[in-house]
């Protein structure tokens, strides 16, 4: 189960010959003529603009996977152009300045992660994604006084108005938001207002409006992280994040697009927290009505990480998606049992899927 052909499976006739013409302009093939004609079709057809986006977005995660030069090659054309601005006036900001910077961001984030996870429940969000969150009262205090400290020397220059505001901040200013999570949120926005591409801060605060049911802003911010994150555990919290974004919404084939690119990274066995990402395969399968592929990514499950079986157990009793098969197709159950016999034997613990 790898490679594109794995999408061919299961579409209508329409994408089935959307895809051939696709490929056919892709090899040069179409005169100017059919390939205009292709071009309008994709923007006047609703399924037709969808499929093409899908396909897009599926090649940009295999090249991904299938190149993995290709961060290398970002980050050192990063390199070459901050090479070529050295030596102009004005271009860089000073690399204290930069230091500062980020050590000021750090502590925003942090406060405002731990804002947020003071005021939800925390603990799978919290364990799975990132370490635990810092003690506020003193994080708080450390960070009123390295802004002290930065202030009371002459590094900032132009930029002192700004780190006078987060003295404000810190000296009362947040105290008057009452809402925890308008706190966190605020202090999140502060991470990236000074440091624009801190990813595990666009993670929480996306985190935060999905909770507050604001998903397209959520994921906006997670989408930010895939497209550009260097950390590759980033784009792997992105990437199931948005994947349960679109399960919740039903669109079950654009979630699996996500969850199939942390398997075909390599991150569900390089990093245990990712390894529910063959589950919610299994389930995206199930809720596009592939029962038996469904069944083919839960016995991949079992056979890569045995060690999880009870935790697969727990999840298979909390997926609606997967109590809704199992209720309206008997024969179904029956399958499971002969692929996954170990599912009815196990004691689940409390699952920890993302």
């Amino acid at each position: 189960m790898n490679g594109f052909d794995d999408w061919m499976e299961g579409l209508t006739e329409g994408q089935l010959a959307l895809q051939y013409e696709l490929s056919c302009l892709a090899d040069g093939e179409l005169d100017e003529a059919a390939a205009a004609q292709l071009l309008i079709k994709i923007e006047a057809d609703e399924e037709s603009r969808s499929f093409f986006e899908d396909v897009q977005r599926f090649a940009r995660m295999h090249r991904d996977v299938a190149d993995p030069h290709r961060i290398s090659a970002r980050i050192a054309m990063l390199a070459g152009e901050r090479e070529a601005l050295e030596g102009l006036p004005g271009q860089l900001p000073d690399p204290a300045l930069q230091n500062l910077d980020r050590k000021l961001a750090k502590i925003f984030y942090q406060l405002g992660k731990a804002y947020v996870l003071s005021a939800l429940d925390p603990e799978r969000f919290q364990d799975l994604v990132f370490a635990a969150a810092v003690p506020i009262r003193s994080t708080k205090s450390q960070g009123r006084g390295f802004v002290d400290e930065a202030l009371q020397g002459d590094q900032l220059g132009e930029q002192a108005p700004r780190w006078a505001e987060a003295r404000h901040l810190f000296n009362g200013r947040l105290e008057r938001i009452e809402d925890p999570i308008q706190k966190g949120i605020k202090l999140l926005e502060q991470a990236l207002d000074i440091e624009h591409d801190h990813e595990e801060a666009r993670i929480y605060l996306a985190f935060v409006h999905g909770y507050q049911g604001r998903a397209l802003m959520a994921e906006r911010l997670y989408k930010e992280v895939f497209d550009s994150a260097l950390c590759p555990e980033n784009r792997g919290h992105a990437a199931m994040q948005i994947g349960q974004l679109y399960t919740q919404e039903g669109d079950h084939k654009r979630a699996a697009h996500y969850y199939r690119w942390v398997t075909l990274s390599g991150l569900a066995e390089q990093e245990p927290r990712f390894w529910p990402a063959y589950f919610n395969l299994g389930v995206a399968s199930m809720g596009m009505g592939q029962r038996e592929r469904g069944l083919r990514w839960f016995r991949e499950l079992l056979d890569r990480h045995p060690e999880n079986t009870p935790k697969v157990a727990a999840l298979c009793l909390e997926s609606p998606t997967f109590k809704e098969t199992v209720e309206t197709h008997p024969a179904f159950a029956t399958l499971l049992q002969q692929t996954c016999p170990e599912l009815f034997q196990a004691h689940a613990p409390d699952s920890d899927a993302l």
